[in-house]
């Protein structure tokens, strides 16, 4: 009986000592201090992956790049879906900075969408996560998060980069929401077919102006009357 006890507890401590060797070398060494630096590090190595890999990045590469179980990752993250969206709002954090100052003087919704389309096409061969979000649609995983991502991340600019006053056009949370997700439809549509030969920005800035303007303007002059 005493054997089978002496033989169990060295069992457990056999396990105990590879968890924290496994733990230490899983991290190269150098486990996280904390939850923040955990997550802070897994965000870093999503970002590696998707610079490789795209949206067919999975928890499964996160956790080699990172050198640790997939256990681990799934600690922070509940899957693959949740640990890409969380990337993708922090990866195209700098694309929405130099929009954000792009549109900053637009007071007009029709010229703030416009602009918005067109700086977006223009910028998705550069930006792994605008690709992720907005040029890879047919992606099983990612279709239903990237679309929700993806209108959030355009109705924070409409609302918050721009100089556009919502009340003055009777807009609702409702109308923003549709108008967003319009936005995110056409950029979706010349990424899918760009035209022959694709269009350049300025030749695509005349194109919506003279097509997609006079629809949002009568939205917005018909907001003015149903609000009067």
């Amino acid at each position: 009986m005493y054997r089978q006890c002496k033989e169990i507890d060295n069992a457990a401590l056999t396990r105990r000592a590879r968890f924290a060797d496994m733990r230490t070398h899983g991290w190269q060494g150098k486990p996280p201090t904390d939850d923040d630096e955990a997550v802070a590090r897994i965000l870093a190595a999503t970002h590696r992956c998707v610079d490789r890999r795209g949206a067919q990045t999975t928890i499964a590469h996160v956790a080699t790049e990172l050198g640790v179980s997939r256990a681990t990752v799934y600690r922070y993250f509940p899957s693959t879906a949740a640990v890409l969206s969380a990337a993708a709002v922090e990866g195209t954090r700098r694309f929405l900075e130099r929009l954000g100052r792009r549109l900053s003087t637009f007071d007009d919704p029709a010229d703030a969408i416009i602009e918005g389309v067109v700086q977006t096409i223009a910028a998705v061969p550069d930006e792994p996560y605008l690709q992720l979000l907005l040029d890879e649609p047919s992606h099983t995983l990612l279709r239903s998060v990237t679309s929700e991502t993806a209108r959030d991340i355009g109705r924070a600019v409409l609302l918050e980069q721009t100089s556009i006053d919502w009340t003055l056009h009777g807009a609702q949370s409702a109308d923003i929401d549709e108008l967003v997700e319009w936005a995110l439809r056409i950029v979706q549509s010349f990424l899918t077919n760009p035209g022959d030969p694709p269009r350049t920005p300025e030749q695509l800035r005349e194109h919506l102006q003279r097509w997609l303007r006079p629809t949002i303007r009568e939205w917005t002059q018909s907001g003015l009357t149903d609000h009067a």
